[in-house]
């Protein structure tokens, strides 16, 4: 009897043990340890404010400083941020974007002294900092042809080779990292079709499937893509396993179901990537839109030998190009559902590029509000598009012609930074990876925010108001408060 208590007592530690040592970027235990829960919010401490408002010179400006005060109950009239710093979610892996083929040859254009701006920009400790890149697996609708690393037919990969990407993309892949620093950067790869002969139409672009007598070989293709880039000396933290898998494209584009996507996960390429040595990959399934996600997630995580190779989900926001909006919700779904997978934005761009609309502040305010609510709903990081096009939206092999936060003008050479860029910053320039989400709820739906704390303490609250007029509120921190002001058409991030 006493053997078989201990027996199971040893099992409940094991148990406990192992719930808590989860991947490094899970949700954690709501609490705070003591200590961190203990600490208040100085009354004589000051807060910096940055704003970047519409129809202003503010962009990403320091607006002021100030000083709480002890806080008082918050009336019906007034609009409030309430933060408790003392409940904690998820821990936050970084903000990015994907340099593509597109982004390589326009920045290649650019005068050394542009490039570097650019490059500080983006990934500069003094810019907006960011330590994600994305990149296509060969070539996609923002590549300047269709093309593949292997010749076609070539079942057994002996001519695979990344030649192509050495001549624009690794370079500038490189230039960023070493802004980055390999310690933070996260750098991953999405694959947007099988070479053509792999697939059911026989062609890289307008969908089609992965034929199963195919399923090894394009396992095996991950490997060699993995193997390449890391003898470049880039560290691959992950692959997504499809772009779009739901989505027939007029460019590069491959279908699976969800049972498909779950099946050569589980059989093909988690397995491949074991044997090879490759257990610390991380793999992303779904890499679509917010609408059909759970479906996604519920067939995946449901399979135990699916889902101990996936990482976690990643998803898009153009669920909203009928006019719908943003299934927030289901993020949430399957945060709740599933919090030993983490949740990542993979992709985002304002579609239909015109250039008399580069300061379209509603494309500013996409990013804004869809930053804020992904994070509240539990995504671990935060991937834009291309982080770089020229006058035309492109080059896009296909004429999808889209906006980037920065766009270059290549027959003037000069770098055209968008509001989205700004916004962007608001996030990424002041929250640092590691950091935790807080708890975070307003009193009006007229502004939305959230919050993260940093590894040193200091706390990065980030407010929005789409409204056509300005608007005072209470940000309200356990038992300290500070009035402040926030334009019209703008946003506010606020250090404490």
């Amino acid at each position: 009897m006493i053997k078989n208590q201990l027996a199971l007592i040893t099992l409940i530690i094991v148990v406990i043990s192992c719930s808590k040592n989860r991947k490094e970027v899970l949700a954690i235990d709501n609490d705070l340890s003591k200590n961190e829960s203990e600490q208040k919010i100085d009354i004589n401490q000051k807060l910096e404010v940055y704003t970047t408002a519409e129809d202003t010179d503010l962009m990403l400006s320091k607006t002021g400083t100030f000083t709480f005060k002890n806080a008082e109950q918050a009336l019906e009239s007034e609009i409030a941020v309430f933060v408790n710093s003392n409940k904690a979610f998820q821990k936050f892996m970084g903000i990015g974007g994907a340099i593509t083929d597109a982004s390589a040859e326009v920045f290649a254009k650019l005068t050394k002294d542009k490039q570097e701006e650019l490059l500080h920009a983006y990934f500069g400790k003094e810019g907006n900092n960011y330590n994600i890149i994305r990149t296509s697996i060969h070539s996609c609708d923002f590549s300047p042809y269709s093309f593949t690393y292997i010749s076609e037919g070539d079942k057994d990969l002996k001519t695979f080779s990344i030649d192509h990407d050495r001549e624009f993309r690794i370079p500038m892949i490189k230039r960023a990292m070493n802004l980055i620093g390999n310690k933070d950067l996260v750098f991953y790869a999405s694959p947007w079709s099988p070479p053509a002969f792999m697939k059911s139409n026989k062609n890289m672009l307008q969908g089609g499937k992965l034929l199963p007598e195919y399923y090894q070989t394009w396992a095996d293709y991950y490997v060699k893509f993995i193997q390449a880039y890391e003898k470049e000396g880039i560290p691959v933290w992950g692959i997504t396993i499809q772009n779009e898998p739901m989505a027939k494209q007029r460019w590069e584009s491959c279908i699976y179901t969800a049972e498909e996507e779950r099946d050569f996960l589980k059989s093909y390429l988690g397995p491949t990537l074991e044997k090879a040595g490759f257990n610390d990959k991380n793999i992303v399934v779904w890499d679509h839109n917010r609408d059909l996600m759970s479906h996604r997630a519920n067939t995946i995580f449901e399979d135990p030998e699916a889902a101990k190779y996936a990482w976690g989900i990643g998803f898009h926001w153009y669920e909203t190009w009928t006019g719908g909006e943003p299934k927030y919700d289901n993020l949430q779904n399957i945060n709740e559902s599933y919090p030993s997978k983490n949740i990542l934005f993979t992709e985002g761009c304002q579609e239909k590029f015109d250039s008399n609309h580069y300061f379209r502040w509603s494309n500013a305010e996409r990013y804004g509000s869809s930053m804020i609510n992904d994070f509240n709903n539990g995504t671990v990081g935060w991937t834009d598009w291309n982080i770089l096009l020229d006058e035309t939206g492109g080059p896009n092999h296909v004429s999808n012609l889209c906006f980037a936060p920065v766009h270059a003008d290549t027959r003037t050479n000069s770098l055209i930074f968008t509001p989205s860029f700004y916004y962007i910053g608001h996030f990424s320039k002041f929250i640092e990876q590691g950091a935790y989400r807080i708890s975070t709820t307003t009193s009006r739906s007229t502004i939305e925010s959230t919050s993260f704390k940093n590894s040193d303490g200091r706390m990065v609250t980030v407010v929005l108001n789409k409204s056509d007029k300005a608007i005072d509120y209470k940000l309200v921190v356990e038992n300290r408060e500070v009035v402040l002001n926030i334009p019209k058409h703008a946003i506010q991030s606020i250090i404490y």
